[in-house]
């Protein structure tokens, strides 16, 4: 062996080192701004999701303005229309809401009471307890009660604080979004960027549709289960109803989850009561995942069953409920790249 080759060889085991300690250092910076980063990856989700909305209000003709509204000026229309929804929305539930949950809350000693009674006629529970007794008991509930309503005050005050960046940042990622987008492109060598940019332009249109589908959702859902708790005589069907919709956003167990308070309320009053509930959700979640979903996922965001199941089981098992939330969207990015290696391997092996 030439003394030049030993030299070439010392080289690329050197370089080969010094990758991989900065590999393993930007991954464990990462692991520790992993909070950070999921905020900011969710607002860059927003971002595409509302980018072609954005375009939609921007090349708008009804106001006679300007043939082009600023782009900073769509964002805030995008912006204002959403939160007016909220707004009506809030102001038609938001009464009867509170009425119904101070209503839940004052009943909800009565509802613990008859619950354990039911247990222990069963056999399931040996003795009566309180809801303070029953909290004492729970798993994880023991130490200080005030560092633990501390720590909670913390938690909701740390997600209020993301949500509000969230909205910032996607804001911001919407007003730059055509000069990052050019940026990023020149990354790829001249003859690959129109692949990319198309690329691109098909990861939008499935997160947007992924976007707008979750929402579609989650509003029928709530609706159909106002109505259909409000058919079936059950009290307290607007708080029952916002937590089937908030549900329908945590895939495969949020529509179990959601559904065991309205059961329980509706265990208060009968066992008829009970089993005509049971009906109404087993069937609604029937339709929802052999109608609504297929028709809206699916068919929009391109991503098949399996593919969809596998991405939230990954997804859970990292992160958690954000992870579930976020595994659809991001298979269908890591689909649509996919796709764009499988093509070019192809080509490539035409040419060969």
């Amino acid at each position: 062996m030439t003394t030049r080759t030993t030299e070439e060889l010392r080289s690329l085991i050197l370089y080969a080192i010094v990758m991989t300690a900065l590999t393993a250092i930007l991954i464990w910076c990462a692991y520790i701004v992993r909070d950070a980063l999921l905020i900011v990856y969710v607002a860059v989700l927003f971002a595409v999701g509302f980018s072609p909305i954005v375009r939609i209000i921007e090349r708008q003709k009804f106001l006679p303005i300007a043939k082009r509204l600023p782009r900073w000026f769509a964002i805030l229309i995008l912006y204002l229309a959403i939160l007016g929804t909220i707004g009506i929305v809030l102001s038609l539930i938001f009464p009867p809401l509170v009425r119904q949950s101070q209503a839940l809350y004052d009943r909800l000693p009565e509802i613990f009471d008859k619950g354990q009674q039911y247990l222990i006629d069963k056999g399931w529970l040996k003795e009566h307890l309180t809801i303070r007794e029953a909290v004492e008991r729970a798993p994880g509930t023991g130490g200080d009660a005030v560092q633990k309503v501390s720590s909670a005050i913390a938690r909701v005050a740390g997600g209020i604080f993301g949500i509000f960046t969230i909205l910032i940042l996607t804001f911001y990622l919407l007003v730059d979004s055509w000069n990052m987008r050019e940026q990023a492109l020149r990354l790829f060598p001249r003859k690959h960027r129109a692949r990319a940019d198309a690329a691109s332009r098909r990861v939008m249109v499935k997160v947007s549709a992924w976007l707008g589908g979750q929402l579609l959702l989650a509003g029928t859902l709530g609706t159909t289960s106002a109505i259909g708790l409000w058919a079936l005589g059950i009290p307290f069907f607007y708080v029952l109803a916002l937590l089937a919709a908030m549900g329908e956003f945590i895939p495969i167990v949020g529509a179990i989850l959601s559904a065991i308070p309205a059961l329980a309320v509706a265990a208060t009053i009968s066992g008829q009561k009970t089993l005509f509930v049971l009906i109404f959700f087993v069937v609604q979640h029937q339709i929802e995942n052999h109608v609504l979903v297929p028709k809206i996922m699916s068919r929009q965001v391109g991503v098949s069953p399996v593919t969809v199941i596998v991405a939230i089981l990954i997804g859970g098992s990292l992160l958690g409920i954000v992870g579930a939330i976020l595994a659809v969207p991001t298979a269908a990015i890591l689909q649509v790249v996919a796709a764009e290696l499988m093509t070019e391997e192809t080509k490539t092996e035409d040419h060969a």
